[in-house]
């Protein structure tokens, strides 16, 4: 057996687990594997002579030019103020009700990952903003911090998911049809979060009271908010969907119209000051630097071990699993969950994507589903004690008198809708 491949393998995921920075481990283990293993007469190294080219067409690649559209867009709603205003908006008008806060942060959990895309910038929004209202006005912590974690991983799967754009780019899949496939599966998990917070709110008449009637408003007051606050991003959202759902425009060319859309909006609100500006273009020059790094990094390793045969080993590996396609989606979604603790989400559609499309395909797994169980698995993952990264991002702006074992037990039935969603998917992926 030719074991280059499972060492360069095994000798990436340890230098990643130590803490080295993930595109420099990804390069480097390409670089040292292939002098190693020529000297040995394993590879070849004119085959690095594609690597210039293959990083001239990831840097010139119209996908995942959306990427930095996308984020940008969801930075200046975000820097601009205007998720804000929209979370105080929809708190008022569901307040109301027993559990409305709970609602309404469901409600913008799905509207902030429609416009940003970006898990961290709405778990950290949605936790500034709504946590210090819901626990002043006597709701149950657990509730408050479950909501506000799930919510805002809702990115993870609702178009237009950054993470449906890169799987798209890394699986060979139009993101188009993974926008279309996952708004369903978007819809059903924010559904589904709604109608446990109304039956906990119905049986239990404290863990999520109504507002009350002090800071409630109504009447044309009420319908200024809407209109000022509400509709103006919801417009934004559906003219973007709408326009690559229609096949009217591509995700890069949405993504740019989406881009300019928010400048506009946070200019009409009076919002749009320099420093907003100049603080959305640097978040999105350093994910977008991050992301084009793990590309190039991730490039010269597929090289590598393409020319290793470890292409072929995991090939081997997967389609070998006992129960076949269904056998194989299982196996990977473990992986991946488990990937998910430890290394960000790029990282898993750089380092592992890649190497299961194979298989997927000899197994007639339907790539487009299979991208959509992924998304959905990572979602769950970020939610998942002890490492998910949406718990960390909302620790860091919870009040330090609220354990973090609240966070925890507070995402758990989250969780458990999230498992149930996702054993569906896997089930519609499945070949019949």
């Amino acid at each position: 057996m030719n074991l280059w491949g499972p060492s360069m393998f095994g000798v990436v995921l340890l230098m990643i687990f130590s803490g080295y920075p993930v595109a420099f481990a990804l390069g480097g283990t390409a670089l040292i594997f292939a002098g190693l293993a020529s000297i040995s007469g394993h590879f070849d190294l004119f085959l690095l002579f594609a690597l210039p080219e293959r990083t001239f067409g990831t840097m010139s690649n119209q996908v995942l030019l959306a990427v930095p559209f996308f984020i940008f867009m969801g930075t200046v709603l975000e820097k601009s103020k205007l998720a804000e205003q929209l979370l105080e908006t929809i708190g008022i008008l569901f307040g109301r009700f027993r559990g409305g806060l709970a609602f309404g942060v469901v409600f913008v959990g799905a509207l902030l990952a429609a416009a940003t895309g970006v898990v961290g910038a709405s778990v950290t929004a949605m936790g500034l903003i709504s946590l210090p209202v819901m626990l002043r006005n006597g709701y149950d912590d657990k509730l408050s911090l479950g909501v506000i974690a799930a919510s805002g991983t809702l990115g993870q799967i609702i178009p237009p998911s950054i993470v449906l754009i890169v799987l798209g780019d890394q699986m060979g899949v139009s993101v188009g049809d993974l926008f279309r496939a996952a708004l369903v599966p978007g819809l059903v998990l924010t559904g589904a979060y709604a109608g446990y917070i109304g039956i906990l709110a119905f049986v239990n008449k404290t863990v999520a009271p109504a507002l009350p009637e002090s800071m409630l408003v109504s009447g044309m007051e009420l319908v200024k908010r809407v209109v000022l606050s509400l509709m103006p991003p919801l417009v934004l959202i559906i003219v973007v969907l709408g326009s690559i759902f229609a096949g009217v425009a591509t995700p890069t060319e949405a993504g740019a119209l989406g881009a300019v859309g928010a400048m506009v909006l946070a200019l009409l609100n009076r919002q749009m000051s320099m420093e907003a500006l100049r603080s959305a273009m640097e978040e999105t020059s350093r994910l977008t630097i991050m992301v084009v790094f793990l590309l190039i990094g991730s490039t010269a390793f597929a090289l590598v071990f393409r020319g290793l045969d470890g292409d072929l080993w995991i090939e081997g590996l997967l389609t070998a699993i006992p129960g076949g396609a269904l056998g194989f989606l299982i196996v990977v979604n473990l992986v991946v969950f488990l990937l998910g603790f430890f290394i960000d989400f790029f990282e898993i559609a750089f380092i592992i994507v890649p190497l299961i499309v194979g298989p997927a395909v000899i197994l007639g797994v339907d790539l487009t589903w299979l991208g959509i169980v992924l998304a959905v698995n990572l979602q769950t993952s970020f939610l998942t004690p002890p490492f998910g990264f949406s718990l960390f991002y909302l620790r860091g702006v919870t009040p330090s008198t609220i354990p973090t074992t609240a966070i925890y037990r507070g995402v758990i039935p989250f969780i458990a809708i999230q498992v149930v969603v996702l054993a569906g998917i896997i089930w519609m992926a499945v070949p019949k």
